[in-house]
This record gives C-alpha cells, sequence and structure tokens, in this order.
C-alpha cells in the first residue's frame, strides 16, 4: 500500500526528467463500428504534463492531446475505459495503464457537455474528481499555446484520416507553421492569420487520463521486477496496493 506520490509515478518523473525525449506513448480503444465487428485500435500519443492535486498527492492524472474529429474521440466517449502503454527504453521500463480516459474539448463543441457530466459524476477516490473546480478551458488552452508553431499547424489541416481530393499538390497548400496572429499585420494576412488559429484551437482537444491499474515492468534491475498498482476500491485518499508479479 503506498500513500503520497505512487512509487509508479516517481519512476516516470524520474524516467522522463534523464530521457525527456521518451514522452510517446500508445492508447488502445474499441471500434464498434466496423462491419466485421469491434476491433482494437491503437495510436500513439504525446504525454504532455501530470496534474497534480494538492489536496492529494497519491492521485494524479496524466494529460495528451488530439484532434476532436478523430474516431478515437467517439470510441473514448462511448467507452471511456482503455489502456496505455508507455515504453521508456533509456531506462528499459514499461509501464501499462488501465485508465478511464476523458477528451476536454472546446467549451462550444457538443462533446463538452458529455466532459462536464463526467466531471459532475466523477467518483470519489477517482483523481478526476480531485479536479472538479479546474478551469479547464484556460488549461486546455495553455497547453495548445505551449506547442510548437510547426505542431500548432496540424490542427488546422481537414479531417484526420479523411481523403486528401487534391493530393499532395493540395496538402502543399496547409499552413506549415502557426503563430499566435499579430494584429500588426496587414489586414488580410491578420485575417487569414485569425482564421487558422482559431480553427487550431477550435479542433484542439484536451486527453485526460485518470489510472486505475498499472502494471510496471522494470528491466533496469537485476532479477527484472514486476509490481502491479492498483488503486484500492472504495477508499478516497488514493490508496495504492502493490502486489510483486513473475516479469
Amino acid at each position: 500500500m503506498t500513500l503520497g506520490a505512487p512509487r509508479w509515478k516517481v519512476a516516470i518523473e524520474k524516467a522522463i526528467a534523464k530521457y525527456n525525449n521518451q514522452t510517446v506513448i500508445q492508447i488502445a480503444t474499441i471500434d464498434s463500428t466496423r462491419p466485421e465487428g469491434s476491433i482494437p485500435r491503437v495510436r500513439s500519443h504525446v504525454f504532455r504534463e501530470f496534474l497534480d492535486s494538492p489536496t492529494n498527492p497519491a492521485l494524479s492524472l496524466l494529460l495528451s492531446s488530439t484532434d476532436i474529429r478523430t474516431p478515437k474521440v467517439r470510441q473514448l466517449t462511448s467507452e471511456p475505459k482503455a489502456e496505455v502503454v508507455w515504453w521508456i527504453e533509456g531506462t528499459n521500463q514499461q509501464f501499462r495503464f488501465i485508465a478511464d480516459i476523458y477528451v476536454v474539448p472546446t467549451p462550444t463543441h457538443p462533446l463538452h457537455s458529455h466532459f462536464t457530466q463526467s466531471l459532475t459524476k466523477a467518483a470519489p477516490g477517482s483523481a478526476l474528481a480531485l479536479f472538479k473546480n479546474e478551469d479547464w478551458e484556460s488549461k486546455r488552452v495553455a497547453v495548445f499555446n505551449s506547442m510548437s508553431a510547426r505542431l500548432k499547424a496540424g490542427w488546422c489541416r481537414p479531417v484526420p484520416g479523411t481523403r486528401i481530393e487534391g493530393g499532395q499538390e493540395e496538402a502543399k497548400k496547409w499552413p506549415e507553421r502557426l503563430e499566435e496572429p499579430d494584429p500588426h499585420l496587414p489586414k488580410e494576412e491578420y485575417e487569414e492569420a485569425k482564421r487558422n488559429w482559431d480553427k487550431a484551437l477550435s479542433n484542439f482537444a484536451l486527453v485526460i487520463i485518470d489510472p486505475i491499474e498499472i502494471d510496471f515492468v522494470d528491466l533496469q534491475e537485476t532479477p527484472d521486477r514486476r509490481t502491479l498498482f492498483t488503486k484500492k476500491q472504495g477508499a478516497t485518499d488514493g490508496v495504492w496496493e502493490e502486489e510483486e508479479l513473475v516479469p
């Protein structure tokens, strides 16, 4: 049993402090819209940051981001439970999370009400329940602003995964960089920059990962070590139970 910052989180923070470019995670969901039946889908995401509660360091959220128009958003809103895998090569450590995952779009998007309902209903003992008073729109905008101009430009392209009607010649017309609009620009340039900025920001969504269980394999030790961290059922204080497993 652990109180305070759990050992799995301490291990991640220590690893990425040394290997700060190893922040790619994989999120797996179920797609139930396929004609052949439900199938698993997995894609890479970038871990952005931990969101820690000042009242309970044992319960933290992991933040990532996505385009609100992608199919995984529909998959996560219909079934928020998913699996996340994070392999940190520099330390030979793997973290597999079972988690509830929530998507935070712009407040004007129809799915924003889905998130606010999830937030309102968040159960005691979940990390999300500690952030009911968080200004999520300010957090969404702050994470967007923290990204490079090149990454921001990706959110004002056409819908991800759809056919490029004009081929690569059409793709060459997409903005390559997106800077915050400068009011001192000539009027037409400013208006175009503002349209692109607003479009990108409206498509940008936060992804909130609220861990329930973490399977932590540590291959840097001898012998190899594997620990299952499980959030104690019914606990409101963020107690994590630890169980040693065969690697």
